[in-house]
Parts: structure tokens; sequence; C-alpha cells
């Protein structure tokens, strides 16, 4: 960077006890100077000791701030009472469960000095275990939960991300979206007041949304991995499952506020992720259906199913018989390609444990799709993992 600009990181915390203290030993561990930054908590109402976390760091470090916000509805809402408050050229996101690493701040501006009209920088997210013993968190780490690249097949390493062009609805909220979450992401400030943006009141998908509304002004993303933060993850497979159905329950409304009128068709078992066959039909209601591994596995298993009941009542022949042990391979093939992954997590005694999450979650994916289709006139089924 060619100066040093004054720069303000935004973290919203609700009930960060468990993981406040590593994030803030990660954030003070960041090479960039104590009075050319501010780092600003807003805190969503927490019942657990997490007041008294910020409290006792604050009394160490003048840079750190603290804005309440009782009852706050939603990270965004938290999000945007930090934004009133700050006064960074640049600011940047993470969150209470995030510890970045020490270039984080300085591999960002860097960026941002290569081209004015790069609006947004976002890094790569991994994973930073709390517990070793803990098989969400391991989970989390094998599946490699939240990370940029493999979300686009690795296709981008680093540099710019796709630009909006046709707004079909896999660009704005499937497999052809380009956006950063809000636990590694800097923003410049002059690119939030251009677009007069701020997050929506909606409880999940506010990042993707506050992107939306920059790339719509004409500023860019940039993908920069070195800039990486490590992620604490959810404690318990229940979070786990909760946090997979909201990343669902987002696309509807977000498809209804920026999508093109269209109905696309992915056929995710032909080609290679992220470039994938595309049938799209204009159509009143916007939405896509992904057909994949998980889809056709459950389908084939269930045609199975109603097959052996039939056969069982004496209804249908050597035609049904055919299509019931056609399902039972087809079945097979879907679930072995759906679980493989799973065969290579460790320890392997927890097979089984894996491939329990992998299904778990990709099902309350698409259960949170179709939540909320009908309130937003939507309609989406969400990808097979």
């Amino acid at each position: 960077m060619a100066n040093t600009p004054f720069i303000s990181i935004i973290i919203p915390v609700r009930n960060a006890e468990r993981t406040l203290e590593k994030t803030f030993e990660y954030l003070l561990n960041v090479n960039y100077p104590r009075d050319k930054m501010e780092l600003v908590i807003s805190d969503g109402g927490s019942t657990d000791k997490t007041l008294d976390v910020i409290r006792e760091w604050q009394k160490k470090h003048a840079f750190i701030k603290l804005v309440e916000v009782p009852n706050c509805p939603s990270p965004g809402y938290a999000r945007n009472k930090a934004l009133g408050a700050v006064k960074g050229d640049f600011i940047f996101f993470t969150d209470g469960d995030c510890a970045p690493c020490e270039s984080w701040i300085t591999d960002m501006l860097a960026v941002f000095d290569k081209d004015p009209k790069i609006g947004i920088v976002g890094g790569e997210i991994y994973t930073l275990r709390v517990d070793p013993n803990n098989l969400t968190e391991l989970y989390c780490e094998h599946f490699r939960f939240n990370m940029v690249a493999p979300r686009y097949g690795f296709t981008i390493k680093d540099g710019y991300f796709p630009p909006l062009t046709d707004k079909s609805p896999t660009q704005i909220a499937g497999h052809r979206a380009y956006f950063f979450v809000t636990a590694n992401a800097a923003y410049r400030k002059e690119a939030i007041e251009q677009a007069k943006a701020s997050f929506w009141a909606e409880p999940t998908g506010e990042d993707i949304e506050f992107g939306l509304q920059i790339q719509a002004h004409g500023w860019k993303l940039y993908f920069e991995p070195k800039s990486k933060v490590d992620h604490m993850h959810r404690a318990d497979f229940p979070a786990l499952k909760k946090v997979w159905m909201t990343y669902g329950k987002a696309h509807a409304p977000l498809l209804a506020k920026h999508a093109a009128n269209n109905m696309e068709f992915i056929f995710q078992t032909f080609g290679a992720w992220p470039k994938l066959p595309i049938l799209k039909i204009p159509f009143p209601i916007k939405g896509f259906i992904y057909i994949g591994n998980f889809h056709l596995m459950n389908l084939t298993a269930l045609i199975t199913v109603i097959c052996a009941i039939l056969l069982s009542l004496g209804i249908g022949g050597a035609g049904l018989l055919i299509t019931a042990i056609s399902c039972v391979i087809l079945t097979v093939f879907y679930a072995y390609h759906f679980f493989h992954v799973c065969t290579l997590m460790k320890p392997h005694k927890h097979f089984f444990t894996w491939c329990k999450m992998k299904y778990m979650t990709n099902l309350m994916f698409i259960i949170g799709g179709f939540q909320r289709s009908g309130k937003f006139k939507t309609f989406c089924i969400e990808p097979s993992f």
C-alpha cells in the first residue's frame, strides 16, 4: 500500500463466549499500526459472558470499541449499527469465531491498491478447531466448510471474480454466484457509500445481498487467498444442521429481489463443478432445480420402496420387478458417488458418522430452500454436495 490508511474492523457477536477470546488473540497479532485502526464489536444482546470478555480487552486497548444492540434481530442489523459508528477508509468484516492471519489487513489493502474499481476483497477461510476431539468441527474441516476456492471447483486461485452477466437464478444464489462471506471480506468505503449499501433485515444471506448492491454500481470483486482467516465452526451437529438450513432459506429472498425471471435446470451428474450443463427457461417463477447424486439417490430409493410394496401386495409383474432391481442398482450407484468423499475423512472408524453428517446437512440445505419459496414466489431445489 502506498500509504497507511485508517481501517475499521467490524465484528457482530452474540453469545460468542466460546470463541471470542481466541478471536481477540489473533486480531491483536495482526500486523498493522494500532493508531491506524479501530475494532468495533457490535453485540446483539449477548446473555453469556461475551460482554465481560469485550470489556476486559477494552481495558487493555483503546482502539477496541463496543456498540450494543439490544434485541438485535439479525447479524446484518448489528453490522449496520456498527457501520454508522466507523470512520475507516476501508471496512473489514470478520466474526467472533474467526482468527485472522498476521498479514490479513496488509494483503487486502495491497489488492485495493492495484485497481481503484475494486470494491470488495475477500480471502480464504480455513478451519481452526477449538476442541480436537469434536467430530462436528473435524467434519467441517474435512468438508472445507465455508472455503472459497472449493465453492468454484478451484477454478480461481486468486484474482478477479467474474462480473454479473445475465442475473439468472444460479448467478444470484446458485453455483455461479460469486460472493464473499463477511467472515473474511473487506470493502472500500467509497463503494459502500456510492451504492448506499446496507445489510438487509433478513436473518441470513445478508453478505451476498450486500455485495450485490455494490456490484450493481460497477465495483469489482477480487479474491486474495493469502489474506486468510481460520474459522472456529459450530460446536455441535444440531447447530451445523441449523446453519445449513438458514443457507437454503436465504436463497428465496435473494432470487425474489435480484434474479431474472428464469427457471434453471442444472444437471450435476454431468460435467465438472462448477461448469455444469444448464437448461434455462423464461418463467414467471424464479428459481433453480439441481439434479445431482443426492437427489437421484433418494428418488431411486423411493421408487424401489414403492415397487417393493406393490410387489408384496401382488400388484405388478415382471416389468415392475425389473424396475425395482434397476432402481436398487441406481441407488447404490448414486449413493457411492455421494458418499465416496467420506471414505477420505479420518479417522476412518467414524465413516458412518461422516456419512450421516453429509446426508443430513445436504437435506437441511434442500429443506431450507423449500421453506421460503412460497412466501417469496420462487422455487429452489438446492444442489447436491
